[in-house]
C-alpha cells in the first residue's frame, strides 16, 4: 500500500494508510495498470512471490539439483509482475550454466532486500544504486556486475509530469503532490530531496502530500493517471517502457535530468563462497558471447555485464549527502 505524507508530519515516523478518496483510487488504478503493464488482462497474473518464502525456478524447469539452490532477491525497483517478466529469463539462464537451482525471493522494499543479504538468507540481489552504497557500508555488500545500456554504466534520474501539466521546473512542483518511490532510491527518493533541500525547503513544506509507491513504474503510473503531478524515475525504466509499452508513457514527459549516476548492480553477499562467486559472475560477463545469452540481453536492453569499481557510485554517495540521507 502507498504510504501517504501530509504536510506538518514527521516523514520518517508518520505511516497510515491512505482513506482518503483520491489515494484508495490509486491503488486500485495502480494494480490495474499494472496488468496492462504486463499484459496479464490477456493472461494469468504473474505471481508476487510470499514472503513466507522463495520461489524456485528451478521447480518450475524440471532441472532441479541435490545442490543447494542459489538464492537471489530482487528489490522492487520495478512492480512484482514487470520484475518477474524483467527477470526470469535472466535468471533461469544464471541457473541451466550453474547447474543448480534459482530461489528467487522478492521483497516490496529496498531495504528489506538489503536485510536478506545482511543476514545471509540471500547469495545475490539485484539492487538500487544507494541500496548498494549503504548495503557495503554497513555490511560489506560486494559488487558482482553492472549492466552495460547504450554504451554506458551509468543512468540518470527522470522528473516527470502529466504531459498536459504546464509544470516546466522542479521548482514549479511546489504545493503540489509528488510520488517517490522507495525511501533508499537514488533517482526516486535522494535526487528530489537533493532538489527540494537545494531549494532552501524539505518535503514537508514544499509539497502538499507526497507518498511512496515502492516501484519506478507505478510511479509513472501515478503521474500518468494524474494522481501525482510529479515524480522522479529511473532512466532505465522509463526507456525500458517507453520501448517494450510505450502506452504506460505516453501520459508523462520529461522535465529534468539528472547528472549521470553508477548502474544499479549485481551484488553479493560478503561471505559467499569465493568459488560461486566467480563462476556466477563469470556467467554474467560472458552472458553476450552466445545466442542465448545474447537474445535475453537483448530483451532486457543490456548489452552486456561488466564488472566496476567502488569508486563508480561516489557519486551516489555525494547525492546521498546532499539529500540528508543518513
Amino acid at each position: 500500500m502507498a504510504r501517504t505524507k501530509e504536510r506538518g508530519q514527521t516523514p520518517k515516523t508518520t505511516r497510515f494508510r491512505v482513506c482518503q478518496r483520491k489515494f484508495a483510487l490509486l491503488a486500485l488504478l495502480l494494480l490495474l495498470s499494472s496488468f496492462l503493464l504486463t499484459a496479464c488482462s490477456q493472461g494469468p497474473a504473474l505471481p508476487w512471490v510470499s514472503l513466507q518464502g522463495p520461489m524456485s525456478i528451478a521447480s518450475r524447469t524440471g532441472k532441479a539439483t541435490r545442490q543447494d539452490p542459489v538464492r537471489v532477491v530482487l528489490a522492487s525497483i520495478t512492480s512484482p509482475q514487470e520484475s518477474r517478466v524483467y527477470y526470469d529469463a535472466m535468471l533461469n539462464y544464471l541457473g541451466r550454466q550453474l547447474g543448480r537451482p534459482i530461489d528467487i525471493i522478492q521483497r516490496k522494499t529496498y531495504a528489506e532486500a538489503n536485510d536478506l543479504v545482511r543476514a545471509g538468507s540471500a547469495d545475490v540481489a539485484f539492487v538500487c544504486t544507494y541500496a548498494y552504497v549503504a548495503g557495503h557500508a554497513e555490511f560489506g555488500m560486494e559488487l558482482l556486475a553492472a549492466p552495460v545500456i547504450h554504451g554506458q554504466t551509468t543512468y540518470h534520474a527522470d522528473v516527470i509530469v502529466n504531459k498536459n501539466s504546464s509544470i516546466t521546473s522542479f521548482s514549479q512542483l511546489r504545493g503540489k503532490v509528488f510520488a517517490f518511490t522507495d525511501p533508499m532510491s537514488n533517482t526516486g527518493t535522494m535526487y528530489p530531496l537533493s532538489l527540494v533541500k537545494a531549494l532552501g525547503s524539505t518535503p514537508d513544506e514544499f509539497f502538499a502530500k507526497y507518498f511512496y509507491t515502492y516501484s519506478h513504474d507505478y510511479a509513472i503510473l501515478a503521474v500518468a493517471d494524474g494522481l501525482a503531478d510529479g515524480a522522479s524515475v529511473d532512466s532505465t525504466v522509463y526507456d525500458y517502457l517507453r520501448s517494450s509499452s510505450p502506452a504506460s508513457v505516453a501520459k508523462v514527459r520529461v522535465i529534468r535530468v539528472s547528472p549521470p549516476y553508477g548502474m544499479p548492480p549485481i551484488v553479493v553477499r560478503a561471505d559467499l563462497d569465493p568459488q560461486l562467486k566467480k563462476k556466477i559472475q563469470m556467467i554474467l560477463l560472458r552472458m553476450n558471447e552466445n545466442s542465448s545469452g545474447r537474445k535475453i540481453l537483448a530483451k532486457l536492453h543490456i548489452q552486456r555485464f561488466v564488472t566496476v569499481k567502488d569508486s563508480l557510485y561516489d557519486s551516489v554517495r555525494a547525492l546521498a549527502k546532499a539529500a540528508g540521507a543518513p
